[in-house]
């Protein structure tokens, strides 16, 4: 941690939440004067008070380590660029449509690296008259299922969570084209493009 810049950012962070030294200062139980050292650069937070620190600024303790704001560029987000984030501990499912920092249960999460599933591991998509109907044989147990299916399209998203034990079926709006995305709790991410032009798919997958 450099403690000039995460005092100056705390600084910042305190400023443009319209908060003074000693509002801060009561907010966390320390002194105004402790507040005051960080933002010199004289000192740094307690460990124990990050957590606390970054729930006020709205901001997470990775950012207030780093002493940096590394904001976007507006309009970068493209939905069919969608990172996913997927929680070991608790099964947290995250997505940003830019490049993020994403932290869950103490742990800082990287995107998923999404692979193009083979003929063997297509989901069967099938026109009904106005919706896909997507559906899989893929195995739904505890120890190994797939957790979410979504579906993107250039300017939106639908998730649908899954459980161990479910019938892999879901519908969604015919639109003309766009990927589907699945994540399987032991093989990771994949992806499939769907486009209304073409054929029905009906690739049966197999069970990994």
């Amino acid at each position: 941690m450099d403690q000039i810049k995460t005092g100056a950012l705390i600084k910042q962070l305190r400023t443009d939440s319209g908060l003074t030294q000693k509002q801060l200062a009561d907010r966390l139980c320390v002194s105004d004067k402790a507040v005051s050292k960080w933002e010199c650069g004289n000192g740094i937070p307690d460990i124990s008070l990050l957590s606390e620190l970054a729930e006020i600024f709205g901001t997470d303790i990775q950012t207030l380590l780093s002493g940096s704001m590394n904001k976007n560029e507006s309009g970068k987000g493209n939905m069919k660029k969608l990172r996913f984030y997927v929680c070991r501990e608790c099964g947290n499912i995250i997505t940003s449509a830019s490049e993020a920092s994403v932290t869950c249960c103490g742990s800082r999460l990287a995107p998923l690296e999404a692979k193009k599933a083979e003929d063997g591991e297509l989901l069967k998509v099938e026109d009904i008259g106005g919706e896909w109907f997507i559906s899989s044989d893929h195995e739904m147990k505890k120890e190994h299922y797939i957790s979410f299916v979504a579906y993107i399209a250039d300017s939106s998203t639908m998730m649908f969570r899954q459980y161990p034990e479910w019938d892999l079926q879901l519908t969604l709006p015919l639109y003309r084209s766009g990927l589907l995305v699945w994540y399987c709790t032991q093989h990771g991410l994949f992806y499939q493009d769907i486009r209304r032009s073409a054929a029905p798919q009906n690739s049966q997958q197999s069970e990994h």
